[in-house]
């Protein structure tokens, strides 16, 4: 009865969008013209339906074979809906959605989103590459992501435990992001970008390619956004500005890219900082103090090797490199002082893979991998009076009172075994396993089996069981600043597991369309959470009794060969506390999505319109209603010689929502950004 009365109250929404979505359908063929944006779309139609997809099983494979339902952005669809950022991109996608705490973005996937965690229970890769990074398993995804959304060629998203063949963090699912190379930028291209806020943007990027397959793609970013004023009522104080943090809002920084290759050699090197204000005053700072703010800095680096030693059989060798730093500012009551605090991390790894299909109906993928984390130090002091952000010490005459100095490297190993196996014309096994061990934690062992039933060319059913983990990581560990808002450490912490089963079933419509529908269950245990101690007040991490998830997810999609689109979906979900039985925090119980896309005036334009429902979820203190957020877009393309023009308003109609806030925080809901524009114009040469 629960179960039916949550579907039924929460269908109604889901039964608009999908009604919606079949209007839109009705409408496209008459309103779409040829449109020549992406060269996705100048593939044949079946082929738009059954992308070939590389991230479910680390090769390249026709997404209805994937043990998993992968979920494609590509180029197009970023710049038609003119997203600025990686978290914009994953928003969109089903069952996923982010919230925001004015200076990071966090990601939530089927239901579960917890304070303090940086989603580290996602794996993020660039081309392949792990870039969560060595200290806090961060994924960063907001404009400290170490990639400009303008370099993405497309982006991967793979939910569900997937362990097996790529170890800890990918707990809730695998981003893929995977980069432009040179042969799509055949020119030099620059682009200028401003909007409210004082948003600022410019950004540039060449390629160099030469007669033996040589290339070479080279890009630059700089951004700044000045920000607004931000007005939080549990400050409203005469001593507190009224509650108004002024000028807190600000966000800068910039990106250098480079990839090539030559040969069986591909390379690519990245760097990303960024720099953003605390409008907040989160960890009980003082409020509406202008020496708060944060800075990240990232830097990846990675060669590979791939050779094909038959007809059948490719070796790939890869060596990573990797830097993270991050420096805080925070400011307290006492006068001038300031807390300075901040993280170095620094890591190098390699994998080495085999992939062979020698073995008849086989397809057998083995590899291993090593990562050590030289650098995983943090350190903090009380500073009078305060400082840079580019450095946490000072001259000579300032008094410092050493709150923190961690230094504890570490290591991770695995290796894992995977067989596709064709047990009949219309029946695919994926058996994977892999074994991982970690400095700071016992060894695991992580399976899946999947079964990949095709009961008509038309139709493919799939059910997936999987086992994942997650090691805690150095700053869960070690992170240790006593004081007022600060958190200590717990070196007892174990490993978080979670048991997934899924469902899915795919259905190729007519006229170029496709249905899905996926049912899962996630059984979390050892749930590694922040939370406060009251007996000192402190914030920890511990390992609590774990947590269960369950619930549907539709979504619908159509391609029409005009260049229209159309992806629709609904998710209906629920995240309950094991110990308790109480829905999760930041849980919604719905997600509603609908992005279209619709060509005219002789395939010189396209509109762009993007719609999403989050649900209500409950905060930490209370709850908040479901609300919808729409953008817009007008996309001009090449209305003048190799010139490009577009005009995209965000939260079209200037929607008041907010965010469950974290322990840190005194709000209980952090409010969002209302209506926002932004005006682009590039050009190639």
């Amino acid at each position: 009865q629960m179960a039916a009365s949550f579907f039924i109250s929460q269908n109604r929404i889901g039964m608009i969008l999908l009604a919606t979505a079949s209007l839109v359908a009705g409408l496209g063929t008459a309103h779409a013209n040829t449109h020549e944006a992406n060269n996705l779309l100048e593939m044949p139609l079946e082929k738009l339906l059954n992308l070939e997809v590389s991230t479910a099983s680390k090769f390249s494979q026709a997404s209805v074979d994937a043990p998993s339902f992968v979920t494609v952005v590509t180029a197009s669809d970023i710049k038609v809906f003119g997203w600025r950022t990686l978290a914009d991109i994953l928003a969109s996608m089903p069952g996923l959605y982010v919230s925001s705490d004015s200076n990071y973005s966090y990601l939530g996937g089927r239901g579960f989103a917890r304070a303090g965690d940086y989603n580290t229970r996602f794996l993020l890769l660039v081309d392949g590459v792990r870039s969560n990074d060595g200290l806090y398993d961060q994924a960063s995804i907001g404009r400290e992501f170490i990639v400009d959304v303008n370099l993405i060629d497309r982006v991967e998203y793979v939910p569900g435990s997937s362990s097996s063949i790529y170890g800890s963090n990918a707990f809730f699912g695998v981003i893929n992001v995977i980069t432009k190379n040179a042969n799509q930028v055949p020119r030099p291209h620059g682009a200028i970008e401003i909007g409210s806020e004082g948003e600022r943007k410019a950004s540039a990027r060449m390629s160099i390619r030469d007669e033996n397959g040589a290339q070479l793609l080279l890009a630059a970013t700089t951004f700044r956004r000045k920000g607004e004023d931000q007005y939080y009522p549990e400050f409203n104080t005469p001593g507190n500005n009224a509650g108004v943090a002024q000028g807190l809002d600000y966000e800068r920084g910039g990106n250098v890219f480079v990839k090539g290759s030559m040969g069986p050699f591909a390379f690519s090197l990245m760097h990303n900082e960024r720099e953003r204000g605390i409008p907040t005053a989160s960890y009980e700072q003082t409020f509406n103090d202008p020496r708060s703010g944060t800075k990240d800095t990232q830097t990846i680096a990675s060669l590979a090797y791939q050779t094909e030693l038959d007809s059948q059989t490719t070796v790939l060798a890869r060596l990573s490199w990797g830097q993270q730093e991050y420096a805080g500012r925070y400011a307290y009551s006492a006068p001038d002082l300031l807390n300075v605090e901040g993280s170095k991390s620094a890591w190098a790894g390699t994998e080495l893979s085999l992939l062979t299909s020698r073995w008849r109906n086989h397809k057998v993928l083995a590899g291993l991998e090593f990562q050590r984390d030289y650098k995983r130090d943090q350190f903090g002091e009380e500073e009078y009076p305060g400082g840079s952000l580019d450095a946490p010490t000072f001259s000579n005459d300032v008094q410092r009172f050493p709150l923190m100095n961690a230094r504890h490297p570490g290591s991770r190993a695995g290796v894992y075994l995977q067989d596709e196996i064709a047990l009949r014309e219309n029946l695919l096994a994926n058996v994977g396993v892999r074994y991982d061990h970690n400095s700071e934690s016992s060894g695991a062992i992580s399976p899946r089996v999947a079964l990949i039933y095709k009961m008509t060319p038309a139709t493919t059913f799939k059910a997936i069981l999987g086992s994942a983990f997650r090691a805690p990581n150095g700053y869960e560990l070690f992170y240790n600043t006593p004081g007022a808002g600060g958190q200590k450490a717990n070196r007892d912490l174990t490993a978080e597991r979670i048991r997934s089963r899924e469902l899915i079933l795919e259905q190729q419509l007519p006229d170029n369309s496709r249905l899905v529908v996926s049912a899962f269950l996630n059984k979390i245990s050892n749930l590694i959470s922040l939370t406060k101690d009251p007996a000192d007040n402190l914030l920890v991490f511990r390992n609590s009794e774990g947590a269960t998830g369950k619930g549907l997810e539709v979504q619908y999609e159509k391609n029409w060969a005009q260049g229209a689109k159309i992806r629709a979906s609904q998710s209906w979900q629920k995240t309950s506390d094991n110990a308790t039985g109480e829905r999760a925090a930041n849980s919604p119980l719905s997600l509603s999505k609908l992005n279209l896309s619709l060509p005219f005036w002789h395939n010189k334009v396209t509109a762009g319109l993007e719609a999403r429902y989050t649900g209500a979820r409950k905060t930490l203190a209370g709850s908040m209603e479901g609300f919808w957020v729409a953008n817009a877009t007008v996309l001009s393309a090449q209305l003048f010689d190799q010139v490009e023009l577009s005009f995209i308003i965000y939260n079209l109609f200037n929607k008041h929502y907010a965010d469950p806030g974290a322990q840190e925080h005194v709000q209980d809901a952090i409010p969002q950004p209302g209506r926002s524009y932004r005006l682009t114009a590039s050009r190639s040469f």
